[in-house]
């Protein structure tokens, strides 16, 4: 089978077979994280971060391949989870930069794209690492250069063995992939990504015979848009939430999904038909509104807004009363979100271990503010990226505080005066984070080796700052030696923050 060139319906297959099969491999890339701690969300972040690529394209209607490539990177920008997400994204956005102005793409032209995707990942981050899913993208680009065949199956066949080789190379590079014994995750993750672009452009991948479903987006004809959710009304609010989401089905009975959804609130439209519904209402209750729709289908797309708090914002920006600038804090929990509001946050995004926010998420609370000048805190490391990726796509004045923990952020947010302006509280807060040390204790997820520890699954760990420290099966045990391990000199301030599913009685004792 011989193909000489790609257009933007190509790319758009290729990309479907792509997310199809990342989706399918996702867990096994999560798997591969470092430490057996439960933030191992590489491969989840990656297929979210490139079906969000995947929904922005498939709104494209035209089939020149540059149109549709920026759509991609674009989708992707936005979209990006985690860092892995971002460097994922920022490899996207290389790619389609190298095709402006191309109707269709050679396999030079993909050979030269996948170069700039590597150049473009590199430049993302601050201090490279070998043995990282650089290395695999930039050892992929120097395959497909190579390769001087016309043909772009055998371009590609070129750049997935570099891949290959570059990821099982990887755990060498770097002592705690070779400890553990995996490769690196980012780059595994990678690699499934040309396989699936691979199998799609052959027609192996079924998915990727399928025409493109097309996201619900609001559009000029939109019936969403006139409803009130698209409007301010400063006032009573009789019901707090504002929930919207879609449901996959099969022969949705429109009718019956109103019926059942009409006594939990009011401004409800149900629309779409057949397989396809989009449903928002105005309720107090947005769990039973959810679990409604559950009986009718899958569900998607599930965003709930508090409205009295969009309420507040509203009444600030009329009455003048915003501040010099905001602070966005990224936290999980009702205890914590209280904790960092208290303290001056004025909005917190849901976020942390295993729940990284997109660039666009964090892009959209930047943007709905009515300072100009914006503090974000991500408060964990895999959301420092997405954080400055966001700012720099604003154009408010944003400064990202790279505190890669909650205690990290709650000692920034402690730092603040009431007469601090923007720019001294930014550099106490970043003065701060150097104060501060982190302990986390949790369960293992996987059973492994690391600094010559054998580490069972299910067993306690402690962490120090990110580093993993001790481990064994008694909690107070692991608690008591990390306090050992992090305290020295002079007396400190120790706070203890617990977990949901851990009672007041244990965290006291």
């Amino acid at each position: 089978m011989t193909i000489y060139y790609l257009d933007g319906a190509d790319l758009k297959m290729m990309l479907r077979g792509a997310v199809d099969l990342l989706g399918q491999s996702k867990e096994e890339v999560n798997s591969l994280n470092v430490f057996p701690v439960p933030d191992g969300d590489t491969g989840a972040n990656m297929h979210q971060t490139l079906l969000a690529a995947l929904n922005e394209a498939s709104e494209v209607d035209s089939t020149r391949i540059d149109v549709v490539a920026e759509a991609i990177a674009r989708g992707g920008l936005v979209g990006a989870r985690g860092n892995s997400g971002v460097i994922l994204s920022q490899i996207l956005h290389g790619f389609s930069f190298s095709l402006r102005g191309k109707e269709k793409a050679t396999a030079p032209d993909i050979a030269e794209a996948l170069g700039n995707g590597a150049k473009m990942a590199y430049q993302a981050v601050i201090t490279p690492v070998e043995g990282t899913i650089l290395t695999v993208v930039r050892k992929s680009a120097d395959g497909a250069a190579t390769q001087r065949s016309r043909n772009l199956l055998r371009m590609m066949v070129a750049a997935l063995k570099n891949a290959f080789t570059a990821l099982q190379q990887t755990t060498d590079l770097l002592p705690a992939l070779k400890q553990a014994g995996v490769v690196d995750a980012g780059g595994k993750g990678f690699v499934i990504i040309l396989e699936g672009f691979m199998y799609a452009l052959k027609s192996a991948s079924p998915i990727a015979k399928n025409p493109l479903e097309k996201p619900l987006k609001a559009r000029k004809d939109d019936p969403f848009k006139d409803s009130p959710a698209f409007h301010n009304n400063v006032g009573v609010i009789n019901y707090a939430y504002c929930t919207e989401l879609m449901v996959k089905g099969t022969n949705l009975p429109l009718e019956d999904i109103k019926n059942e959804l009409a006594p939990f609130g009011d401004s409800m439209m149900v629309v779409g038909g057949g397989n396809l519904a989009r449903v928002h209402i105005h309720s107090n209750n947005p769990g039973m509104v959810l679990e409604r729709c559950l009986r009718y289908g899958t569900l998607h797309g599930i965003n709930i807004n508090n409205m009295l708090d969009q309420n507040m914002t509203v009444n600030i920006k009329q009455t003048g009363a915003d501040k010099p600038f905001a602070i966005v804090a990224v936290g999980a929990g009702e205890g914590i979100t209280k904790i960092m509001k208290n303290l001056g946050a004025d909005a917190v995004v849901a976020g942390g271990q295993t729940l990284n926010p997109s660039t666009g998420e964090i892009l959209k609370i930047i943007n709905d503010s009515p300072a100009q000048e914006i503090i974000i805190l991500p408060n964990n490391k895999n959301i420092i990226l997405a954080a400055g990726q966001a700012g720099r796509m604003s154009s408010k004045n944003v400064t990202v505080i790279p505190s890669k923990s909650i205690p990290q952020g709650i000692g920034a947010l402690i730092t603040l005066n009431p007469g601090d302006d923007f720019i001294t509280a930014s550099v106490k807060m970043e003065e701060s984070l150097s104060s501060v040390r982190t302990g986390e204790i949790t369960r293992a997820v996987r059973d492994t080796i690391y600094n010559g520890m054998i580490i069972k699954q299910g067993e306690i760990i402690g962490l120090s700052d990110g580093e993993l420290k001790h481990t064994g099966t008694n909690i107070a045990t692991v608690f008591e030696a990390l306090l050992e391990e992090m305290i020295d000199g002079d007396g400190r301030l120790i706070t203890l923050y617990c977990g949901e599913s851990t009672g007041i009685n244990e965290a006291e004792k």
